[in-house]
């Protein structure tokens, strides 16, 4: 008898430059994030973050990461087709983030997880996929830090799972078995710049677990 695998999707978070999107996609990924939200270090202008597009395979699937962002400007920048999917990382309620399901793109909600509250919080939001992350007061995501994973287990959506997994942590995040992982700090050799010698780790550990060969 055949078993089957589970089969996780791999974002690879905070793509800046097109070397960087490259290995990424060499390696396995299936989605590249960008991230639009100008106070973050991982910031890419938009400008910038299609001319990397426009030179990376179409099955390659994008993100725009936007906090807090007026939805006519979300729109502006989606209407162009750069993007597949809508990452919202503020404090969207879910009357904003539902409005996006007519556009024909993915939308995910981030969610900051302190407490099983917060999961049960997250179950108003009715997207694509919830991104559950580590809360931090002063941030929106790329903390390096984790929660409780735990809770995922709680949820009845798609999940996301992100905050502080690394090379070192991504076997334990793969035995939840969410939908997919979300990683950016933790194969960066500084805040923008991805190490690939950790990102080919942590790639070779997810083909383990899948029991898919490695590219």
């Amino acid at each position: 008898m055949l078993l089957r695998m589970h089969i996780v999707k791999v974002k690879i978070c905070g793509i800046t430059n097109l070397k960087d999107a490259l290995a990424a996609i060499d390696m396995g990924a299936d989605i590249l994030g960008f991230n639009f939200y100008s106070p973050s270090p991982r910031y890419i202008e938009p400008a910038k973050a299609f001319e990397i597009i426009q030179k990376i395979p179409a099955f390659v699937d994008t993100a725009g990461i936007f906090v807090n962002t007026d939805a006519h400007d979300i729109h502006e920048l989606t209407n162009s087709g750069f993007l597949n999917w809508i990452q919202l990382h503020g404090n969207e309620p879910p009357a904003f983030c539902e409005q996006f399901a007519a556009w024909n793109l993915h939308t995910i909600k981030a969610i900051r997880v302190q407490s099983n509250e917060s999961i049960v919080q997250a179950e108003h939001y009715h997207t694509s996929a919830l991104l559950l992350d580590a809360f931090n007061p002063n941030l929106y995501g790329g903390t390096g830090q984790r929660f409780d994973w735990s809770l995922v287990k709680n949820s009845s959506q798609r999940i996301f799972l992100a905050g502080g997994i690394n090379p070192d942590t991504i076997q334990e995040a793969l035995e939840y078995e969410t939908y997919g992982v979300d990683i950016c700090s933790g194969i960066e050799s500084e805040p923008g710049k991805k190490d690939h010698k950790k990102m080919k780790q942590l790639f070779k550990t997810i083909y383990n677990h899948t029991g898919l060969k490695a590219k």
